[in-house]
């Protein structure tokens, strides 16, 4: 039995579809539909009944997949345990948020990739949530604090942020000097969003309100060097623009909380070596952070 025709037909049982596991996999239609058949001829049974929608697994192929998967990961411990001379191999899909990804998961990926000439290095840059599971990832870079999930994180260092705004904004509209102040003002949002501050070390709520709003950190950081008013960003994104006087803190005595880096990935005991080289790599570059 073919190895990748097995875990081609893993592949169309969790996407739920030809399209979105050949998407996943890298290879047309054509090669997913004719690994199937070749699988399906061999066994002497249908695995999947061709929807509209895509593809639905039958009784019998119901059946196999749990096998075939046990298969697929059994294969992937023993190719992991023949490469040990650090020669990772296959492919490693990651999801990373668009603010963050780009200027600085992408240094960290394209090392992970030079290090290990043999390993296919899938990133997917969106500020959506995605479903590792059920969108095939093998891991994702995570900013913020987690919601409990089934998911394994590992928190790789700490986030820090700021309530800025452009001296412009403040020169029309004043600083506030309380959170209560926040409802004069106009604020920079994700969405209808609660912000997070800290007094003395406790975490309480505030309500702002806004007309601007954007689902990136990016957009969110040109609209307060607009003069828009007043948004709540991670350090990465304002540094350079506090530093050079084109935004200045405010509220600085009622900080957002510190917030982590994390990556996670699906549940499971053992993370396959090429999950563990990633989070190591993380560790290296961005320290030790618990």
């Amino acid at each position: 039995m073919d190895q990748d025709d097995l875990r081609t037909f893993v592949e169309v049982a969790d996407a739920g579809g030809v399209s979105p596991a050949a998407r996943r996999l890298g290879v047309s239609k054509s090669i997913v539909s004719r690994r199937l058949a070749r699988l399906e001829e061999e066994l002497g049974v249908q695995l999947l009944s061709r929807t509209t929608r895509g593809a639905a697994l039958t009784e019998a192929g119901a059946t196999f997949r749990e096998h075939a998967s046990r298969v697929a990961a059994e294969l992937d411990a023993a190719h992991e345990a023949l490469a040990l001379d650090g020669e990772l191999r296959g492919r490693i899909r990651i999801a990373a948020p668009l603010s963050f990804g780009p200027s600085h998961v992408a240094p960290v990926l394209a090392e992970l990739a030079r290090r290990h000439p043999k390993l296919h290095v899938h990133a997917v840059y969106s500020d959506r949530f995605v479903d590792l599971v059920g969108e095939g990832f093998d891991a994702a870079v995570r900013l913020g604090n987690l919601p409990d999930s089934s998911l394994v994180a590992r928190r790789i260092c700490a986030i820090h942020g700021k309530l800025v705004a452009s001296p412009a904004y403040i020169a029309g509209h004043g600083a506030p000097q309380t959170p209560d102040d926040l409802s004069m003002h106009e604020a920079l949002m994700q969405g209808t969003e609660s912000w997070h501050l800290t007094d003395r070390g406790k975490t309480f709520l505030v309500h702002p309100r806004g007309r601007f709003k954007a689902d990136n950190g990016a957009a969110l950081l040109a609209a307060a060097l607009a003069g828009l008013g007043i948004a709540a960003l991670p350090d990465f994104l304002i540094d350079p623009y506090v530093t050079s006087g084109a935004l200045t803190p405010v509220l600085t005595e009622y900080p957002p909380p510190e917030a982590g880096l994390f990556v996670v990935r699906p549940p499971g005991a053992f993370p396959p070596r090429k999950v563990r080289m990633l989070i190591e790599i993380f560790v290296e570059h961005f320290g030790h952070g618990g």
